[in-house]
């Protein structure tokens, strides 16, 4: 061999042993910065996710949320040849990335790790890695989904793109759920649930309104059976709907209103109870009442005098001020307090938010605020305080999680005499008063409408109402609270602005769902007392 073969040999051999020792290098350099133990033209070996999130049940254990596992999509810059063919193959797969965003993130060979897309269906995993473009691996990942799409969403709430809690049940048990351990189950009923929020979605066709909310509560537990807010939030598409959709609010603890005349039942059951009034006592509703420098009016005139029952018939703004000045300042306030009208309601979820409340309750605050005016609350902290009169004058805190074990301590509120009085005038409001709508022939529907003004900065909108109905049944047994608010619900039918023309045949037809799914046996032998307690009756009448 001549010398100069030899030395092309050696130059040959010098060669191959510096790729080699480039190789190595190489490879040792990915293994010691995390990147991935593939080649060019593999995926990447996948990651084992840590312990499932707990799934959240309803009271009857039917599924609500569970985790699933998902493939998600990503790249390492540093082992891409051509940035631009692998961003043009992804962006066939994947449409709605951005290719120049892609290719700008791709082209960067300083980088081991981006994400390309999170949450991958199998179709598009499958169409990935038939590409075959090198530098691209999957990592399996956990993803939270809501079998029953919007169903109780606004009460579920949602999870972040790492999996944790945000809003919602997931956001308030965040770390039970994390844990895996054992489902959360709560008391949330789904076909309860599901009567609550088709009747609110069919409200909105037909009131064109602008939200509402609907809560039903076993008054002897405190038990929330159904929370619905209208318009429906389905978690599933979280990522998609902005924070400032009007979907993603909980009305029924995260906005509060001025809920109107549905507040004079416990204006009266205060006064019943404080030894204020008597139920026969008869009050002048001839004229309007002034305080401060307005009149309080009523919407009809229907006697001269009447009495608490027919105070609460008619729902006369009179006669329950009246009422609210023999019970008097100091005890109408600390009559809020007890009830809890005056912070947020208890429950287990984030966002309960507080009353409005004047600075100071005063002579003329009070009287507005005996008939649901100048102060504002959630449903859920009205309906707290009002299922009382269905619980013998005893208020059980609210809850949503279900546990067998445990014990119920009810705050005083009124006298069980107290509150049979007042469900019992609240049953002929129903009978025969502004809540005949929402009438279920057998299950003897104890309630009172409220439509009131909307407030708005600086007063009242005189062309918006809120519009209520709360209730109780069945009378003759109380065990089921609801209330239905409607925020601005349009006069497209009938009278359908005010409370008795869309509120009450709402609250009606949820009753009238539900009920049944409860055991509540129907009696049709309701005997309906006279009408007694009014002088000097006139005809004119026009339902609240």
């Amino acid at each position: 061999m001549s010398e100069a073969s030899r030395d092309r040999t050696r130059l040959a051999g010098l060669v191959l042993c510096g790729v080699f020792v480039l190789m190595a290098g190489r490879g040792g350099y990915l293994a010691l910065s995390g990147a991935p133990e593939s080649s060019a033209a593999t995926m990447a070996a996948e990651v084992t996710p840590k312990a499932l999130r707990g799934e959240i049940r309803d009271r009857n254990n039917q599924l609500m949320a569970a985790t699933v596992e998902v493939h998600s999509l990503w790249a390492n810059p540093s082992l891409i040849w051509d940035a631009e063919d692998v961003s043009i193959g992804l962006k066939e797969v994947f449409p709605e990335l951005s290719l120049e965003d892609l290719k700008l993130r791709l082209s960067d060979p300083s980088r081991q790790f981006v994400w390309v897309k999170r949450g991958l269906t199998p179709r598009q995993r499958e169409s990935v890695m038939a590409l075959g473009l090198e530098g691209l691996g999957f990592r399996t990942e956990t993803r939270r989904a809501y079998p029953l799409g919007a169903l109780a969403g606004h009460v579920l709430g949602q999870v972040n793109v790492d999996g944790k809690g945000i809003a919602g049940v997931e956001r308030t048990l965040d770390a039970a759920l994390a844990s895996g351990e054992a489902p959360v189950q709560l008391t949330l009923d789904i076909e309860a649930q599901s009567a609550l929020e088709s009747e609110l979605a069919a409200a909105a066709a037909l009131y064109e309104m602008e939200g509402a909310a609907a809560i039903l509560m076993n008054t002897h537990t405190g038990e929330v059976l159904a929370m619905a807010s209208w318009p429906a939030f389905d978690p599933n598409r979280a990522a998609d709907i902005p924070a400032n959709d009007p979907s993603r609010l909980n009305r029924a603890i995260g906005a509060v209103y001025e809920l109107g005349s549905i507040f004079k039942p416990l204006t009266l059951a205060a006064a019943l109870d404080r030894g204020a009034v008597r139920p026969n006592d008869s009050f002048d509703v001839s004229k309007p009442v002034l305080v401060g420098s307005f009149e309080v009016k009523d919407t009809h005139k229907f006697a001269q005098t009447a009495n608490l029952t027919e105070i609460m018939v008619e729902s006369s703004n009179i006669g329950t001020v009246h009422i609210a000045r023999e019970l008097g300042v100091p005890r109408l306030t600390a009559f809020l307090d007890a009830a809890g009208l005056m912070s947020r309601a208890p429950i287990e979820l984030p966002g309960s938010e507080r009353p409005l409340m004047p600075k100071h309750i005063d002579d003329v605050t009070a009287a507005t605020i005996s008939y649901g005016h100048g102060m504002s609350v959630s449903p859920l902290a009205f309906l707290t305080a009002f299922a009382a009169l269905g619980n013998g004058g005893e208020m059980a805190p609210p809850t949503l999680l279900l546990d067998p074990e445990r014990k119920v301590e009810p705050s005083p509120l009124v006298s069980a005499i107290t509150a049979e009085i007042v469900l019992r005038m609240m049953r002929e409001s129903v009978v025969r008063g502004t809540g005949q709508p929402a009438e279920v022939a057998g299950y003897r529907v104890a309630g009172k409408t409220g439509t009131g003004e909307k407030a708005i900065a600086g007063g009242y909108d005189k062309n918006a109402n809120i519009s209520s109905f709360a209730a109780i049944f069945p009378e003759d047994g109380p065990q089921y609270a609801l209330i239905v608010t409607l925020d601005n619900p349009k006069a497209t039918v009938g009278r359908g602005a005010t409370a008795s023309g869309s509120a009450a045949p709402v609250a009606g037809r949820i009753i009238e769902r539900v009920a049944p799914l409860f055991g509540v046996t129907p009696r049709f032998d309701d005997v309906r007392p006279a009408r007694p307690g009014l002088t000097a009756r006139t005809p004119e009448r026009s339902a609240l």
